[in-house]
């Protein structure tokens, strides 16, 4: 799912699944608390618990934990949640009715289909500010709503009675029922909202979950946090798990020593401890729907508005020596910003959307020529009338994230009259400055919402909520466009327009892909049965825990 802007590059991830199972065994201490409490690590702490403003992938996975929407995928197969079916659309696939099951809010009171109706349209006005409010483009009025046309009520969402939510949509969305699964779709209630006002999700005793566990010890800065069972859950004969412990963990070497102590379940590892690692009968590494890339700022260094300096600085770039060197784990150089796996053609799922679009011309962007880089950074430097330039390229403040920045200087400065200066960052400061657009170059990333292409290539269309650097092309945005409207229900004219808009990005280098990332884990095998979804995010209802 989303979130996710703002993976840090490095220590993110959190436990592991039943991709994991066949790895082999190591035990845990075996106290009675610690037989029933997974315990894992993220590489910063929580942002918000609020789901109409969360954007990261750590919060993103409290929030899956805790909350609960219509759907929930088991693995790559969507199931339903709290409809009690996945819904088939009418009207020429505009018209989504979900029927709900009951279940009950931590406070004991029932969530019904007013709570998804409150939640969407609080997502959608824009006085919430929310950055993932696109997401609702193409549900009626949505739109107008957020460009402040029309007012939030007449959201095309509503409540027939307590347990029948009605979506109309102004058009057909292909993957609609797959992004039910992000947090911003969820239901919130009102009356924690109100009472909280400004504090709502800052803390745990300012919200309220539906979810299979209750977040506990959460105080909003907090770098340990516990999720317990949830025993109003709807499916809590499910949740045999009883407790999620989390904690916040930037040093890869801690992580490796905590893991071995057996304080920690699953250790996320990079530079020489992931390679170190791949003899380790725990290790697993993991593919991810994920990609890392280096942002440029337009309006700050009016420079990255020439395609030719855009271009030298992807040239100048060794990804295949960047991994071998630095972060040593399986993650795969990226070509594309899709990821490799997460979508295919319509017609012969074998053939890979970003392997597809990489073809030919488009993947020469991404190859390291440095040589040719110079020459394109001279051209660029004339074009755009300046001899040198000085910039400062934003990273969070892990270790790993500063190798790679350490890694990119060096690279960059090999271009003449470049000086690349690095600032390092809290995690939340960074996404801050990002999403303000205080900064000259940063390095991000961004992992599926839902299993297709347009979950990349939404977020670079001009003015999106996420197209930090302000990159612009009128035939990208006129291909995604096509997507999403007058080809969204031709599979392969739809598949041809994401296809063509991805070259064209990769040709201009809207935004500088790194990697794909393969995550190198240290795993306890003693869970077993929790999946890992096309969005990004673990499922634990169904896992077990046996030391």
């Amino acid at each position: 799912m989303k979130m996710k802007k703002g993976l840090t590059a490095g220590a993110v991830l959190l436990a592991s699944a039943a991709l994991l199972a066949a790895c082999g065994g190591k035990s845990s201490s075996s106290s009675d608390s610690k037989k029933d409490t997974w315990t894992r690590m993220v590489g910063d702490v929580i942002s918000t618990m609020d789901p109409s403003t969360n954007t990261d992938v750590i919060g993103g996975q409290q929030l899956v934990d805790t909350m609960e929407g219509l759907y929930r995928y088991n693995g790559s197969k969507l199931e339903p949640a709290l409809a009690t079916k996945v819904v088939e659309p009418t009207n020429g696939g505009k018209t989504y009715t979900f029927h709900l099951r009951k279940s009950t809010w931590s406070n004991g009171k029932a969530v019904t289909a007013k709570d998804f109706v409150y939640g969407w349209k609080r997502t959608v006005n824009p006085k919430t500010k929310s950055q993932y409010a696109y997401l609702f483009s193409g549900v009626e009025n949505a739109d107008a709503i957020m460009a402040g046309k029309k007012a939030p009520s007449t959201l095309g969402v509503k409540a027939t009675d307590d347990y029948t939510l009605t979506v109309t949509l102004e058009k057909p969305l292909p993957y609609f029922n797959t992004m039910m699964v992000n947090p911003v779709f969820f239901p919130q209630a009102k009356s924690m909202v109100d009472k909280a006002g400004k504090k709502y999700g800052t803390q745990a005793k300012y919200i309220l979950t539906n979810g299979p566990y209750t977040l506990k010890t959460w105080n909003g800065t907090g770098n340990t946090w516990t999720e317990t069972k949830n025993p109003k859950y709807w499916d809590a004969k499910d949740v045999k798990v009883k407790n999620i412990q989390t904690q916040v963990v930037k040093d890869p070497s801690t992580a490796n020593n905590l893991y071995k102590s057996g304080k920690l379940d699953d250790a996320s590892l990079s530079g020489s401890l992931a390679a170190q690692a791949k003899s380790n009968k725990d290790y697993k590494g993991l593919k991810e729907s994920a990609t890392f890339y280096l942002e440029l700022n337009e309006k700050k260094v009016p420079a990255f508005k020439n395609a030719k300096i855009r271009q030298a600085i992807s040239m100048a770039i060794d990804r295949e020596g960047f991994i071998k060197s630095v972060i040593k784990d399986s993650s795969i150089p990226a070509k594309t910003v899709t990821p490799q796996g997460l979508f295919t053609e319509p017609k012969d799922t074998s053939v890979d959307f970003a392997k597809d679009a990489a073809k030919g011309e488009t993947g020469t962007y991404t190859d390291y020529n440095l040589a040719q880089a110079k020459k394109l950074w001279d051209e660029g430097k004339k074009e755009a009338g300046v001899s040198s330039l000085t910039v400062s390229m934003n990273c969070d403040d892990t270790d790993a994230s500063k190798n790679t920045s350490e890694y990119l200087q060096n690279a960059l400065q090999k271009l003449d009259g470049l000086k690349v200066t690095i600032n390092a960052l809290p995690f939340k400061t960074r996404l801050a400055r990002s999403a303000s657009k205080d900064f000259q170059m940063v390095i991000t990333g961004w992992s599926a919402d839902f299993p297709d292409a347009i979950s990349f290539l939404d977020l670079f269309t001009t003015g999106g909520a996420y197209n930090d650097g302000s990159w612009s092309n009128k035939q990208y945005d006129a291909l995604i466009a096509a997507s999403k409207g007058a080809d969204a229900t031709n599979a392969t004219k739809r598949y041809d327009d994401l296809k063509q808009a991805e070259q064209i990005l990769m040709k201009d280098q809207g935004v500088v892909p790194l990697y794909q990332r393969v995550s190198a884990h240290l795993i306890n095998p003693a869970l077993k049965g929790a999946t890992y979804s096309p969005a990004g995010m673990y499922n634990y209802v169904g896992a077990t825990l046996k030391r």
